[in-house]
């Protein structure tokens, strides 16, 4: 088995070619919760939400979020009453939120929550949160704290950030299914996705960091020179005291990666790193990154 962690669009596309070129049932996904966010009285995932529906074969990937085709009736209706959904959030999608938040309130865990939906749409691989805890990264800026989404969705992340804040009352842990996924695994791979918000929140959480220490750890970089592929990782790495490359990105998780990938246009250097073409601009694209990577993890 092979687990994954993920968070944003860049580890979503890794797994779009993964699920041709291996048995589906062999992977888990472990997936960043810290941007969740609740909106008109309904839980939004959208990192678990985008590897859902990625696996269920609904995902819009002309923009890697949301369900291809959907509608916006209700979210259209809802701004017409004056209330402020700054996420645009369409109908089908926003059944998923109502369940998942229905099911929240009942006391159920955000695991179990996940993996009913899961079954409901047929999904074969396991998808986890990274916790049941609640956390969320706030952005500090010069107008105070803003709830990632707020800033990157709200904001179109045009304001000058200080600092990047992990918020919660009780400090996020790992859940056991979590920790069984990764025991379990033979390799480890994490994916190109924002090393500030989507990556380290799970490095973050309690026995993560100390589990997938024992496995053999693969990291790709979501940096080509000092830009990411795509989203605000660049200014997210500067605010948290790390140099926007490839190189800011290995040493951000800490000698975590047996082995690291980077693009092979990039003209930074990181020590005994492996050159692929990372740029999953298609399908196409992202089944021959994904059969390189699993070459290298049998190979191990």
């Amino acid at each position: 088995m092979i687990t994954f962690l993920s968070g944003g669009t860049g580890t979503p596309k890794l797994l779009r070619g993964m699920q041709k070129v291996m048995d589906r049932h062999e992977m888990s996904v472990i997936v960043n919760t810290a941007e969740d966010i609740w909106i008109s009285g309904n839980q939004i995932s959208p990192d678990i939400d985008t590897v859902m529906y990625l696996f269920a074969g609904i995902l819009n990937t002309d923009t890697w979020w949301g369900i291809r085709g959907d509608t916006y009736v209700t979210h259209e209706e809802t701004e017409r009453l004056g209330r402020d959904e700054f996420i645009a959030i369409g109908d089908r999608d926003r059944a998923i939120h109502i369940a998942r938040g229905e099911m929240l309130r009942s006391g159920m865990r955000l695991t179990d929550a996940t993996k009913c939906l899961c079954d409901r749409m047929g999904i074969r691989e396991t998808v986890l949160p990274m916790t049941d805890t609640e956390v969320t990264t706030q952005i500090e800026t010069d107008s105070g704290l803003l709830h990632f989404q707020e800033y990157w969705i709200r904001s179109k992340g045009r304001i000058g950030i200080r600092s990047v804040v992990r918020r919660f009352d009780e400090a996020p842990s790992a859940t056991e299914e979590v920790l069984e996924s990764i025991e379990g695994s033979d390799t480890i791979i994490i994916g190109p996705s924002n090393p500030i918000t989507s990556i380290s929140p799970i490095l973050e959480c309690s026995g993560i960091k100390e589990a997938i220490r024992k496995r053999f750890v693969i990291a790709v970089s979501p940096f080509i020179g000092t830009e990411p592929v795509s989203g605000p990782a660049g200014a997210l790495m500067k605010a948290s005291g790390f140099e926007p490359s490839a190189s800011g990105t290995f040493t951000c998780y800490e000698g975590i990666p047996d082995l690291f990938v980077q693009d092979i246009r990039d003209p930074v250097e990181v020590h005994n790193s492996v050159r692929l073409d990372t740029l999953m601009t298609d399908e196409e694209k992202s089944i021959a990154l994904a059969e390189e990577i699993l070459k290298i993890a049998r190979s191990d």
